[in-house]
């Protein structure tokens, strides 16, 4: 049974129940938030071949001490880097190292930034010089899947609508959902209750309410759905090597939908395409 509780009075630690924030709580999402988003926004003229990821990762750490925030995946479980950088066929969580990005390339780069306690957890992909067609397409489709999983917000609603609203338009579009990983609860922890699925039916799954925060970040791939996880333990590319892309919002439930806390204050949430 799913059970609610104020987040001002729970444990810092995952219990499987589902927090209900306050205001202040979102004010302190807001401020971690916009701190990743300005980051992400700042990223959009490093991004450009011949740079390798590594250099990307050192940006993200230098703008976090510079701005007072902590990266919240250095050291996380053993990660040793302070972002993601998933490129092509990399579905998530992929290492940044000292390979230089190529022209046509697509990466997602995942930011969170821990401020004053709480976690901004954003991501977004960025194209490399000129990409092809079809990986244009895979961006423009992938934003729309989270923008519509988005709108399925609000209160009473289920959080199978959100994923219902991203699987119907991502494979009427030809493309396909990965499942084997989610969205989950943010605030002051990283990952929390509920997980938020991408996929599945919109009567089913958790009843939204005010106050929940959590991110969604739909996985989508050209070809099929299904990934393999490497023997770092941590990067997962798709079986066909197909590509994939993903963005990733963190929100925050309100009266009568939500705000959207990483919201880029420069309009570069999805740089490259038209939407």
């Amino acid at each position: 049974m799913v059970t609610y509780l104020d987040a001002a009075t729970a444990p810092l630690r995952n219990t499987g129940q589902i927090r209900l924030y306050d205001e202040a709580a979102f004010d302190g999402m807001r401020k971690a938030s916009q701190m990743t988003a300005r980051c992400l926004d700042a990223l959009v003229d490093l991004v450009k071949p011949g740079v390798p990821t590594n250099a990307i990762d050192r940006f993200v750490f230098e703008f976090g001490m510079d701005h007072g925030g902590l990266p919240a995946t250095l050291n996380y479980r053993g990660f040793k880097k302070s972002t993601c950088t998933s490129i092509n066929h990399v579905v998530c969580h992929g290492f940044p190292d000292d390979k230089p990005l190529r022209e046509g390339d697509i990466v997602n780069i995942d930011v969170t930034f821990i401020v004053d306690g709480w976690h901004g957890d954003s991501s977004r992909m960025y194209p490399v010089g000129q990409i092809k067609r079809a990986a244009e397409r895979l961006l423009e489709v992938t934003h729309e899947s989270l923008m519509r999983g988005i709108a399925a917000v609000k209160p009473g609603a289920r959080t199978g609508a959100i994923g219902h609203a991203i699987q119907s338009y991502a494979e009427a579009e030809r493309c396909s959902v990965v499942r084997d990983f989610c969205g989950h609860g943010v605030g002051q922890i990283f990952h929390d209750a509920p997980n938020i699925l991408h996929y599945g039916n919109a009567s089913e799954g958790v009843e939204l309410r005010k106050g929940m925060i959590f991110t969604i970040e739909p996985m989508i791939n050209l070809g099929r759905p299904h990934v393999k996880v490497l023997s770092d333990g941590w990067t997962a590319v798709t079986r066909d090597r197909s590509l994939s892309a993903q963005y990733e919002h963190s929100v925050g439930v309100t009266d009568d939908g939500c705000e959207i806390f990483t919201a880029s204050p420069a309009g570069l949430f999805a740089p490259g395409i038209a939407v």
